[in-house]
């Protein structure tokens, strides 16, 4: 008996040892690669054109390695069992998503800066008489502070030869009112056909009538404030006589929904940066960056040759690039944060917006416009940009979804969609995950993590799901979702319906967890059990983080702050004293130092050119608060004040560790 028990004790270490010999074989390729990856990448610049092909070159072939070895090696068997017709349909989209992943390494090897063009440019852009710009602020049912903001920056641009007018779908009387006091005109139309492309339609058919015609017109959401050089750097690129569209890009002042319930927006950037900052940078390089709505400027006379905004599609914005480019003209992006705007507040607003994005991209694949389409003369590359964009809201989303369902089907239901061992995994597959996914951080200096983007993707993941197959089976006679902004935000709330959702699939992957560690189906582990064991893990933490961030944080501040620098004097009665600003808002700042004051002394704030009148409104130890006045002429001087300076600095490198670290902490707080 004791023998046995030796020689069974030995053949479990021999055992032991060659499975651990097989993972470190396994795991040798993907070490490899990342040793390169620290090695090379950190030598090379994210900026120089050769550097960028070489790392996404060596993404592509890795990616062409591991799909290769998935279509000929790791499907069950094709007997029309339940193992192979879920194996079969994952195949399916990920094929998808990987041509997805292909493409977008084709267009992140270029990227293009046109602040040069800018520069370039300004001289002779200053010799000509100003053109005539028409700036429309299209809104429907936003708050008095929001359209009072944007008023108030459009108004007040540095640029002498502009109107603004104030596009209300929502025919307020007081929007009127304050458009008037402002300096801007207001505009609205008895009925809301086609939202806000119709909206704007209606707008470029009125201008058109007046004796001065505008020679641009400039699109600026309800929400978005233009900073005073926003029309002086971006007329500068209708130099090329073949530019129709100049745009630039989105920048928030306030943190999204994933930064505030992470509570990680000092470490983590909005979700829009890699796509702003990264993406239509390099789309531009190839010729192929789109007008986004807000923010852009775009020829009045061609615009009304193609007769307006196209109407077939919710992102009006995209296809009139398309149309554009049918018509011979282009769209270029310039990458400067020319204006400021509102994030979506909370995870309902932020996935109406995606399904909406999602929607018109469907609408468009299906429309003459689409990359298929035989009516069109787009030119290839144009095609493919919008089959990227199609394959990333379909193939992506559904592999995706299909990939936290795998793992649970083969651990509690014995369901193999994939015939391979962990090791065979890890020998094709890691190399190439760890590759994009650092080439990726270091195109994007950290704008894009491989576990942050798994979870912005979950939010979306079901409204995405109803999106695409409503715009792909009905492509007309969809309703414009506008995405809420302002409103009281002060409570805190779950998005019970995701919650639910991802909670219950959160259990069922620690449940296949369960069934394999405690051998639930009587049988012990076996290595094959692996591969689905550790990505039942993987999807937990996504799924752990998801939850979270359906639990909305509240926010109690009226105006977001930001830490500066800056000097400002403090005149109180017959006093004037030097402070130096610690943060600021629209409505007010705080103060290094003692006021020498009581509370609720009034005063005067002299910051830069401008005056605002204020009043102590708390003491802090080593700091006080100053509140601006509430006035409308003071709240002219507050804005202006806020959006010619730099307060709002974009994230432009990301620490990955610092935002692990945010959320561990948020997850066991």
């Amino acid at each position: 008996m004791h023998c046995r028990a030796n020689r069974t004790g030995h053949l479990r270490a021999e055992v032991t040892l060659i499975m651990l010999s097989d993972f470190a074989q396994s795991l040798a390729p993907a070490l490899v690669t990342c040793g390169a990856a620290f090695i090379l990448l950190p030598l090379l610049s994210p900026k120089d054109g050769w550097a960028r092909v070489i790392a996404t070159s060596g993404a592509a072939a890795l990616l062409v390695y591991y799909m290769s070895w998935r279509v000929t090696s790791s499907l069950p068997d094709a007997d029309w069992t339940i193992d192979f017709i879920f194996g079969l349909i994952f195949l399916w989209f990920e094929i998808g998503s990987c041509i997805a992943a292909l493409t977008l390494l084709l267009f992140l090897s270029r990227t293009r800066n046109r602040s040069v063009e800018v520069e370039a440019n300004r001289e002779w852009f200053r010799a000509q008489p100003p053109p005539l710009v028409d700036v429309f602020i299209c809104t429907y049912n936003e708050e008095r502070a929001i359209l009072e903001r944007t008023i108030i920056g459009a108004t007040s641009m540095a640029y002498p030869n502009f109107r603004v007018w104030v596009l209300d779908d929502g025919r307020r009387a007081w929007l009127s009112e304050l458009a008037e006091q402002l300096g801007a005109r207001y505009l609205t139309r008895p009925n809301n056909q086609f939202a806000k492309a119709g909206n704007i339609n209606h707008a470029l058919e009125h201008v058109a009538t007046l004796p001065n015609k505008p020679t641009y017109i400039s699109i600026l959401d309800a929400d978005f404030v233009p900073r005073p050089q926003f029309l002086p750097r971006a007329l500068c690129l209708f130099r090329d006589p073949n530019v129709a569209i100049v745009q630039t890009p989105q920048h928030f002042i306030n943190p999204d929904p994933i930064q505030i319930n992470l509570e990680a927006s000092e470490v983590w950037p909005d979700d829009q940066r890699f796509f702003f900052d990264v993406i239509l940078a390099s789309k531009d390089a190839w010729g192929v960056a789109f007008c986004c709505g807000t923010s852009s400027i775009i020829d009045f006379q061609r615009l009304r040759d193609m007769g307006g905004f196209p109407t077939d599609s919710v992102t009006e914005d995209y296809l009139l690039t398309l149309r554009m480019k049918e018509a011979g003209y282009e769209t270029v992006y310039l990458n400067e944060p020319l204006t400021l705007g509102l994030a979506p507040e909370g995870v309902k607003e932020y996935i109406t917006q995606r399904g909406r994005w999602c929607l018109g991209l469907m609408q468009i694949f299906r429309g003459r416009s689409g990359p298929f389409s035989r009516g069109s003369n787009l030119p290839f590359i144009h095609r493919l940009s919008i089959l990227d964009a199609f394959l990333g809201w379909t193939a992506v989303y559904y592999a995706k979804g299909m990939g936290l369902i795998i793992p649970i089907l083969f651990l509690l239901f014995g369901i193999r969609c994939i015939d391979a061992s962990f090791s065979q995994m890890l020998s094709r597959f890691l190399p190439y995950f760890v590759w994009q996914m650092l080439t990726i951080q270091w195109i994007s200096q950290g704008r894009a993590l491989a576990i942050m983007t798994d979870v912005t993707q979950l939010l979306a993941l079901p409204t995405i799901i109803r999106a695409v197959i409503a715009g792909l089976m009905r492509p007309r006679g969809h309703k414009f979702e506008v995405t809420a902004k302002g409103g009281d935000r002060s409570r805190r709330f779950v998005e019970w319906s995701l919650f639910r959702t991802y909670a219950i699939l959160l259990a069922l992957n620690l449940a296949g967890v369960a069934a394999m560690t405690f051998s639930v189906f009587g049988k012990g582990p076996v290595a094959d059990d692996t591969l689905a064991f550790a990505w039942s893990w993987y999807n937990a933490i996504v799924l752990m983080i998801t939850c979270i961030v359906c639990i909305e944080r509240p926010r109690y501040r009226k105006a977001e702050r930001f830490t500066t620098s800056g000097k400002v004097g403090l005149s109180i009665g017959a006093n004037t004293s030097i402070f130096r600003i610690e943060d600021i808002s629209i409505t007010g700042a705080r103060l290094a130092g003692s006021p020498l004051v009581e509370l609720g002394a009034e005063g005067q704030c002299y910051i830069g050119n401008h005056c605002i009148p204020c009043r102590i409104e708390r003491v802090l130890p080593g700091s006080f608060a100053v509140q601006f006045e509430e006035t409308l002429k003071a709240r002219i001087e507050a804005v202006k004040l806020f959006y010619e300076q730099d307060y709002v600095r974009p994230m432009t490198d990301v620490v990955p560790a610092l935002v692990g670290k945010a959320v561990i902490r948020r997850i066991f707080q």
